[in-house]
């Protein structure tokens, strides 16, 4: 019987940014984004660098191995911070790439980055697998962020959107072996509901542990369903409101350290938002990692989880 893959991985890629800002782009279908109008580029930039260096160096500290690559200065790559949407590593050695919505976001693709974990840190990539040509399609993939991956049981959630293509999930999971479980998820926008633009600013999948915001699966029938599949999982859910995933409670990642130790990593927003016994059940699991990212998170509409690309390739 062939052994599961892990969930948890000790490894992650970070690119530090040069250009973070607000992207108009992006923005169309990422409500989360919000302008700092009376901020200046450069301190907008700067501000994001100390976040994202406090992030690492906290990871750090916990012994989470962090490859920290540069972004390129070359070119206008405001989103370059959330490399988990355009590229995933996967356990058997393959790398993926991924088609982007946004122009914008298609320039942040570099092949220089797998030469650096290949020579540098002494991965091994056996294969690789580019889903970029669907751009010409108009059909969309971004990685880890339209899909929520439970890697020990196999299972790939997705909320549709512009960003999230249905042909192409089931395209990725064909290719390695997936369940897909699909759904629509909808914010509250003004007075109406619009597409959440990625999945995983609604739910997070660990190891025994879910985070779920279960009421932005408006229809009864696919909220049950996608309940059910992580119960039978298991998983011990914990349920967050839509204002909390508004705060980036659903946007964690939890990894594990070299010694075993595991912790759920998140923003201080989002740790802040969470009550008393959500904390107490996410204890009860792993340990909790959390810091400011306050900026990171209002201009460029995501938070923790989107910043990490979880390295689960084998070494050489």
């Amino acid at each position: 019987m062939k052994s599961r893959e892990k969930q948890l991985t000790n490894t992650l890629l970070m690119i530090r940014p040069v250009k973070f800002g607000y992207n108009a782009e992006t923005a169309q279908n990422n409500y989360y984004q919000k302008k700092m109008g009376e901020v200046d580029a450069a301190t907008l930039q700067q501000r994001a660098l100390t976040e994202f260096n406090t992030l690492v160096e906290k990871l750090q500290q916990a012994g989470v191995q962090v490859i920290v690559v540069d972004d390129t200065p070359q070119q206008d790559t405001p989103d370059s911070i959330f490399p988990n949407n355009w590229i995933s590593f996967h356990e058997d050695g393959t790398v993926v790439t991924y088609p982007m919505w946004a122009p914008s976001r298609r320039l942040e693709r570099r092949s220089d980055i797998i030469e650096i974990l290949t020579h540098e840190y002494g991965f091994k990539v056996s294969r690789k697998i580019d889903y970029a040509h669907f751009e010409q399609e108009e059909k969309f993939l971004e990685g880890t962020g339209s899909m929520v991956l439970d890697r020990q049981h196999k299972i790939a959630y997705a909320c549709t959107s512009p960003r999230t293509h249905p042909e192409l999930l089931e395209a990725f999971c064909r290719e390695f072996g997936y369940e897909p479980v699909v759904f629509k998820a909808a914010q509250t926008v003004e007075d109406s509901f619009a597409d959440i633009y990625h999945t995983n600013v609604m739910m997070s999948v660990g190891d025994g542990l879910a985070i779920l915001c279960a009421e932005a699966i408006r229809d009864e029938t696919e909220r049950g369903k996608v309940i059910q599949k992580l119960q039978d999982a298991p998983m011990d859910i914990v349920f967050i409101t839509e204002r909390q995933a508004n705060h980036f409670a659903g946007n964690m990642l939890q990894v594990v350290n070299g010694q075993g130790k595991k912790w759920l990593v998140m923003s201080e927003q989002a740790h802040q938002s969470l009550t008393e016994d959500q904390l107490q059940q996410i204890l009860t699991h792993t340990d909790i990692l959390y810091s400011p990212l306050d900026t990171i998170e209002t201009c460029g509409g995501g938070s923790a989880r989107c910043m990490m690309a979880e390295v689960f390739l084998p070494k050489k």
